[in-house]
């Protein structure tokens, strides 16, 4: 048997995945979170001094403390088995990139275990966050400086 008999036999005998139903609940679960942090963002206007625009940093704080306590109680696993990539995808999932790696590693102590790998695989998310919103700073600067755009 060679290679390419051996990949339609399996084709055929593996399950399709219902991908519409998992469009369907990652959607769900996604606009689900994104609800929950627009109702925080006017919780926020509401109840603080704070705008529509200034309201977003603690929203997104909230959001991403929310993830890290269902995170640590095991709710965000059966959200995220349930929704899929509706879960991974807002910043819920880098609350939960953070907590899942410090409690995967808890064992090896609070400096080489909980610290160590806390932003293991969350780090890259804001190494490139960083980097990329220094250049999009950069480039609006520039605009800016030429009047192609306003302040």
């Amino acid at each position: 048997m060679d290679q390419k008999q051996f990949d339609k036999i399996v084709d055929k005998q593996t399950p399709k995945a219902p991908l519409f139903v998992n469009m369907l609940k990652a959607f769900l679960v996604g606009g689900i979170i994104c609800t929950v942090g627009q109702l925080i963002t006017f919780f926020y206007i509401r109840f603080f001094p704070f705008t529509e625009r200034t309201a977003a940093n603690p929203t997104v704080a909230t959001m991403v403390f929310i993830a890290m306590i269902l995170t640590g109680t095991g709710l965000y696993k059966k959200i995220s088995q349930f929704g899929g990539a509706g879960s991974a995808v807002p910043v819920t999932g880098f609350g939960n990139a953070v907590i899942s790696a410090s409690i995967e590693h808890k064992s090896e102590g609070y400096v080489l275990g909980i610290g160590g790998n806390m932003f293991k695989l969350a780090g890259s998310v804001i190494v490139f966050g960083v980097l990329s919103a220094f250049f999009v700073a950069l480039i609006k600067t520039i605009l800016v400086k030429m009047g192609v755009v306003s302040w």
